[in-house]
């Protein structure tokens, strides 16, 4: 629930935003969106103010080509991939190429499987393309089990080492900025990182970690307000232990830390939302003001898992594709009190809704039940919060004041701190007016003056015209 002074703040501005600036804007914007080219359009949106990203699971958020680099140039540490299999006596697991591992666990490996491994340094440029190429969906015919089953355990090793760690966050954060995001609120527990010589850190540590990296001047310099969840993978034997432990980490780490989120497959029934209710009304009666964002309604079948979800105590919903199958879900949803985080090209790409104009997304907007855009796992999409603004305006239409409302959805339904929202929502209004009003000259020339970054997505799916 948001504080009363909060919700008369935002009663303010949506009344000061329903009069005529907003509403001669709009005549506007079509305008552009009608005349404007691909390439017009894609600067337009990179220079839209945004508000945050609210669906973001860090390790999977850091550009493939900043992890590359980071683990090439890792100091005091050496990384290997998994190159080439050796048939070694014993091994029975399945053969996963491009498996990244640090130097203390390499070393323990019988030289039979050690041969497998090549050091990061020494890979051509063609194997570092593949290596990147590797963790991202960007083949025909990959999509969801290539996710799940071989990007998500690629992935390996590259992100504990807390120098490797620092580097990437920078670099995601300094990118991040570029486009106009001004809040990240990313899914990140560390519960495994572990130093050069393979000792691992203790999850208290590890937030010291990352309250040093968030500290760094380079940092601070992105301008972006980070705060995190402690996710946690729901159709794990332990979840419930996981779970409890989330919340007394979270509660140690209230500056940073803000809510808990439980994640992994839907289609893993293991995982099901009321295995859970009695853990959080046992948490909750121990931990005050701890939030809850879920993972909820990402699947195929039509069901009930949104409204389960809202049981647990959530207060936004991890993508709720299939709420639109639950009439009482939906009607439950139009109260307004929490907010769907949606991600179009996660949903795509996944193949959840690989004909992006049968989305839910319009139905949930247009029915008065909050919304706002996310990236989910850009990493592995090769994407940004702008192409899930040019793909929402291209496929649906959308108007300034549903635009508008999408980033500030976004802020105002954050985890962050009530005078942090506070600033940050009137930032974004002021930010808007000024955007609208570069535009309303000669808009063309003002967006010649955009140096926009397309991401790989963008240049094959938006830019292209695919």
């Amino acid at each position: 629930m948001l504080p009363r002074t909060l919700v008369v703040l935002l009663l303010l501005i949506g009344a000061a935003w329903g009069q005529s600036p907003a509403q001669s804007f709009e005549d506007r914007f079509q305008q552009i969106v009608k005349e404007a080219d691909r390439e017009q359009l894609y600067r337009l949106f990179w220079a839209l103010p945004k508000g945050g990203d609210l669906h973001h699971h860090f390790s999977l958020a850091v550009p493939a080509d900043v992890w590359l680099r980071s683990v090439i140039e890792a100091r005091g540490n050496l990384f290997y991939t998994r190159l080439r299999t050796a048939s070694c006596a014993g091994d029975d697991a399945p053969f996963l190429r491009f498996l990244t591992i640090q130097r203390s666990t390499w070393a323990k490996l019988p030289l039979c499987r050690q041969a497998e491994y090549t050091p990061m340094p020494e890979l051509t440029e063609s194997q570092k393309s593949e290596w990147m190429s590797s963790l991202v969906l960007d083949k025909s015919g990959e999509g969801r089990n290539e996710f799940f089953e071989a990007i998500v355990p690629r992935m390996g090793e590259i992100n504990r080492d807390p120098k490797v760690l620092a580097d990437a966050v920078a670099e995601m954060l300094r990118r991040t900025a570029a486009e106009g995001v001004r809040y990240v609120e990313t899914q990140y527990w560390p519960v495994n990182l572990m130093d050069a010589t393979g000792r691992t850190l203790s999850e208290d540590e590890g937030a010291e970690v990352m309250r040093g990296i968030l500290g760094r001047p380079e940092v601070k310099a992105t301008g972006i307000q980070v705060r995190l969840q402690a996710p946690l993978i729901r159709f794990r034997p332990d979840a419930e232990l996981a779970l409890e432990r989330a919340y007394r980490f979270v509660d140690r780490h209230r500056d940073l830390w803000k809510g808990i989120n439980l994640v992994g497959r839907e289609d893993n029934d293991k995982g099901y939302a009321l295995r859970f209710l009695d853990t959080f009304r046992r948490m909750r009666r121990q931990y005050p003001g701890i939030h809850l964002s879920i993972h909820a309604g990402e699947k195929d079948s039509p069901g009930r898992e949104v409204r389960d979800t809202l049981l647990l105590g959530a207060e936004r919903i991890g993508h709720g594709l299939n709420l639109i199958t639950d009439p009482e879900g939906m009607l439950l949803a139009r109260t307004g009190k929490f907010l769907l985080e949606t991600q179009l090209i996660s949903n795509k790409l996944l193949e959840y809704t690989p004909d992006l104009s049968k989305h839910p997304f319009p139905e949930y907007l247009r029915t008065g039940i909050p919304v706002c855009l996310n990236t989910d796992d850009p990493m592995a999409w090769d994407s940004n919060l702008t192409d899930e603004y040019v793909t929402a305006v291209s496929t649906f239409h959308l108007s300034w004041d549903e635009v508008v409302g999408l980033g500030r959805n976004s802020l105002a339904f954050s985890f962050a701190e009530p005078p942090l929202k506070k600033r940050m929502l009137e930032e974004y209004e002021r930010d808007v007016l000024a955007f609208e009003k570069r535009m309303q000259g000669d808009w063309k020339a003002e967006l010649e003056k955009v140096q926009a970054r397309p991401s790989g997505y963008a240049n094959r799916a938006i830019l292209a015209g695919h």
